[in-house]
């Protein structure tokens, strides 16, 4: 397709190996950069945030979470339970 306005990409990193994980997300940051809009399904929540807008956090079929990249990845429920970040004693 030439010129898409929009890509869906449902997980594009499962079973790759971290390198060709990097290659995807950057292809996809570059697509972006083109001007096509992408709607990314993906579990990597550290690789999402990375290249997202805007995320949208889905617990048990329901949106638990969503807004600005910037807002998300300060959030300290996301930093815990997806991110892995534990909280300074």
């Amino acid at each position: 397709m030439l010129k898409p306005k929009l890509l869906l990409a449902d997980e594009p990193s499962l079973g790759l190996s971290p390198n060709f994980v990097d290659i995807i997300f950057d292809k996809l940051l570059e697509i972006n950069k083109n001007g096509t809009s992408i709607l990314l399904v993906e579990q990597n929540a550290q690789m999402a945030l990375e290249v997202c807008h805007r995320g949208y956090v889905f617990e048990v079929g329901f949106i638990a979470l969503e807004g600005k990249k910037e807002i998300l990845v300060e959030n300290e429920r996301i930093k815990q339970v997806f991110l892995g970040v534990k909280e300074r004693i």
